[in-house]
C-alpha cells in the first residue's frame, strides 16, 4: 500500500472493503510489472484449511476474469505462523487454485481454456518439505478433478462398463501398487449376489462389479481397509419411477458419486503410495432401469450372506447393491470399512446441501475420519444409528423390507446396510447425497476424495 501511494487503503474505504470472507476487489495498475493487484477477504480469524482453499479458489476466479497467466499470492499478515501452519496454508491455497481453475468442458462444442500457467505463493517458505506438501496437494487435487469428471459424465457415456474401464485404467497406470478384478454378472451370480443383480436386471447395460486392491511397494501391512462406493450410473427409480417436482431424475447421473470418491481415492493412492496399509476399493456398478425383466415392488431378493429382502420400493436400490458389496468387502479380511453413497434425499433434508451424514457404531473410526476431515475441510456430521427404528424395516414374509417410510429415512437406510456388515469389522456409512453436487453451478464437487486419502 505504501509503494502504491496509499491506493489500496483508498480503494478499501471507497468500496467498503473490510476483508470479510468472500469479498474481493481488483485494481488495474499500468507500468508496474504486474497488471493488476487484487484484495481478497479471508475474514477475521481464518485458520481452517477450507478458508485458505477458498482463497485459492477466489484467486483462480480472479485470474480467469483477467485472463491472467501468472499470479502471485501473499498473505497480508503471516507473522507468528508456525512452520507447520505455513505448509498447511500453502498447500490449501494451491489446492483451491487448481480446483478453482478446473472447468469440465468435455461436452461443450466451444470452450475457453484457462490461461493460468503459474501460481507463486510468497512468504510461506521454500524447500523440500514444502515441495512434498505441494506434490501431495497436486495428487489429491488431480484425483478430485477425476472424481468430478466421473460424476459430470452423463449416463449415455458413463455406463457400468465405462466405469469399470476407468477403474482398470487406474490399475494399469499404477500397476506397481494397484491390481484390478472386474466381475461380470455371471461371476456375481456364482457369488449369490441376488440383491445387487436384482437392481441390475432391467437394464440393457450389463452390471460390472469393480474390485481394485492397493498394496504398498514394501514393508509390513499394519491395517487392511475397504472403501465401498455406490455406483448407480443412472437411477430411474425402477417401477417406483421418480416423478414430480424435486425428484431430480434429470441429475441421476450423480448416483455414482460414492464410487467416484472411491475411485478418485484409488488414483491418489496410486500416486502417493502410502506405506503400511492395504486398501480394497469396491463398487457394485449398474443401472436401475425399467423393463419386463426388472424387479417389481413386492419381489423378494436373497443377498450373498443369505438374508432375504422384500422390495417395497424399487427406488431404494442403492442399498440393495451396497448389501452385496459390503458382504464382499468383509470377505476380503479387512478390519475397517467406509462406504459412501448418494443414498437418501432424507439426508439432504436433515443436513442441507453441503454436509454429509455419518453413521457408525464405532467411536474409534468416527474419530479417525473426523480428524482427517479437519485437514481436508470437507463437512461431515455424525447421525444416530437408532436401533429401535429397525422395527419399521421388518417384513411379514422376508427378513426385512428395503425402506421404512419417510421419518428418519437416512437412519433406517444406514440400519439396513448394517445387516450386511460382519460384527467384527469397524464400519462407517457416509451419505453424501447433498455435497456431491453443486446445484448452483450444476456441476460435481468431487466430495469425499480428500478426506478418504487423508484418512
Amino acid at each position: 500500500d505504501r509503494l502504491l501511494g496509499g491506493l489500496l487503503a483508498e480503494v478499501s474505504s471507497e468500496e467498503d472493503f473490510t476483508g470479510k470472507s468472500g469479498q474481493s476487489t481488483v485494481l488495474r495498475l499500468p507500468g508496474l510489472g504486474s497488471k493488476r493487484v487484487g484484495l481478497i477477504g479471508l475474514g477475521q480469524s481464518a485458520s481452517s484449511p477450507s478458508a485458505f482453499r477458498g482463497l485459492g479458489e477466489a484467486v483462480a476466479a480472479a485470474a480467469k476474469t483477467a485472463q491472467a497467466n501468472s499470479v502471485a499470492v501473499v498473505l497480508a499478515s503471516s507473522e507468528g505462523l508456525s512452520n507447520e501452519s505455513k505448509l498447511g496454508i500453502a498447500s490449501a491455497i494451491a489446492s483451491g487454485a487448481v480446483l478453482g481453475i478446473h472447468e469440465d468442458n468435455r461436452y461443450k462444442s466451444e470452450s475457453k481454456k484457462p490461461q493460468l500457467k503459474s501460481l507463486d505463493i510468497l512468504g510461506l517458505g521454500t524447500g523440500p518439505e514444502l515441495e512434498k506438501k505441494l506434490k501431495y496437494a497436486e495428487d489429491v487435487s488431480s484425483a478430485i478433478v477425476f472424481g468430478r469428471e466421473l460424476v459430470n459424465s452423463p449416463a449415455n457415456v458413463l455406463t457400468p462398463a465405462a466405469l469399470a474401464e476407468e477403474a482398470s485404467k487406474i490399475a494399469s497406470s499404477y500397476s506397481d501398487v494397484i491390481s484390478a478384478n472386474i466381475l461380470t454378472a455371471e461371476q456375481c451370480k456364482e457369488l449369490k449376489m441376488g440383491s445387487y443383480l436384482g437392481v441390475a436386471a432391467a437394464s440393457d447395460n450389463p452390471p460390472y462389479f469393480i474390485h481394485l486392491c492397493y498394496k504398498p511397494l514394501s514393508g509390513p501391512i499394519k491395517a487392511k481397509l475397504a472403501l465401498v462406493g455406490k455406483g448407480l450410473t443412472f437411477d430411474s427409480g425402477g417401477y417406483n419411477i421418480k416423478t414430480g417436482p424435486g425428484c431430480s431424475i434429470d441429475v441421476m447421473k450423480i448416483d455414482m458419486g460414492g464410487s467416484a470418491a472411491v475411485l478418485g481415492s484409488a488414483k491418489a493412492l496410486g500416486q502417493i503410495k502410502p506405506p503400511g496399509v492395504e486398501v480394497h476399493f469396491i463398487v457394485a456398478s449398474c443401472e436401475n432401469m425399467i423393463s419386463g425383466t426388472g424387479m417389481r415392488p413386492g419381489d423378494i431378493l436373497t443377498a450373498s450372506n443369505g438374508k432375504t429382502i422384500e422390495v417395497n420400493n424399487t427406488d431404494a436400490e442403492g442399498r440393495l447393491t451396497l448389501a452385496d458389496a459390503l458382504v464382499y468387502a468383509c470377505n476380503q479380511g479387512v478390519e475397517k470399512i467406509v462406504d459412501l453413497a448418494t443414498l437418501t434425499g432424507a439426508c439432504i433434508v436433515a443436513l442441507g446441501p453441503s454436509i454429509a451424514g455419518v453413521f457408525t457404531p464405532s467411536d474409534e473410526l468416527a474419530k479417525e475420519v473426523f480428524e482427517a476431515s479437519e485437514i481436508s475441510g470437507e463437512k461431515f456430521w455424525r447421525m444416530p444409528l437408532e436401533d429401535s427404528y429397525w422395527e419399521s424395516m421388518k417384513s411379514g414374509v422376508a427378513d426385512m423390507v428395503n425402506t421404512g417410510g419417510r421419518p428418519g429415512g437416512a437412519i433406517t437406510a444406514a440400519l439396513f446396510l448394517k445387516q450386511f456388515v460382519d460384527e467384527k469389522v469397524q464400519w462407517m456409512h457416509i451419505d453424501l447425497a447433498g455435497p456431491v453436487w453443486n446445484e448452483k453451478k450444476r456441476v460435481a464437487t468431487g466430495f469425499g476424495v480428500s478426506t478418504l486419502v487423508e484418512w
